[in-house]
């Protein structure tokens, strides 16, 4: 091996170190200024707007807390089965939640109360637009069943259980009364031994 081997192959690495260093300058050069990612001949940037629909610009009345408490009465018709406040203020893609906040605050400013508001939207689109249905008529058995049952179910368990309880404590009693001790003589007792000892064996 002669001295300049070292010498060339040295060179040889910083010449490509150098043309790798030109086409990198070359590469961010070619670049816009101001550009964003995902722009140019490779992919270009969607409508963000396409995301989500541009929703108007909120006011202290849309976070006012009579109109939040209105509104959680009422259901979303949008199949979410949310309440118009919880879904207008998370599901931004929805647009029936918006209308019907609009709906309220046109109704309350006509001078109608939180009740009155729930009625008329009861009117307009049926029972179906109540979170809860209201504790009439046949909807009071949805109220009272659940707990009747539940109650009744709890009752009949402790009656089982109580039961099950008074009747193993007297039967360990007379399991414990029925062990008498054993009388045996003397020569019973040695006789049992050396059957114990000869079964050992």
């Amino acid at each position: 091996m002669t001295r300049s081997d070292p010498v060339d192959r040295r060179g040889f690495l910083l010449a490509i170190a150098g043309i790798a260093g030109a086409a990198a300058a070359g590469a961010l050069g070619a670049q816009t200024p101001g550009a964003l990612p995902g722009s140019g001949p490779a992919g270009s940037l969607g409508d963000p707007t396409a995301a989500g629909r541009p929703q108007a610009p909120t006011t202290a009345r849309d976070d006012d807390a009579e109109i939040q408490a209105i509104e959680k009465r009422l259901r979303c018709t949008c199949g979410c089965t949310l309440d118009v406040y919880t879904c207008r203020t998370t599901d931004f893609s929805c647009t029936y939640s918006p209308q019907l906040h609009r709906e309220v605050l046109e109704l309350r400013d006509s001078g109608m109360t939180g009740q009155q508001i729930v009625d008329a939207f009861v009117k307009r689109y049926g029972e179906q637009a109540l979170m809860a249905p209201e504790p009439h008529g046949f909807n009071l058995a949805g109220y009272l069943v659940p707990g009747t049952l539940v109650t009744l179910a709890g009752g009949a368990m402790l009656w089982i259980l109580g039961r099950r309880s008074r009747h193993a404590v007297p039967a360990a009693a007379v399991a414990a009364s029925d062990v008498r001790p054993v009388e045996a003589t003397p020569e019973e007792l040695a006789r049992l031994r050396r059957a114990l000892a000869d079964s050992d064996a």
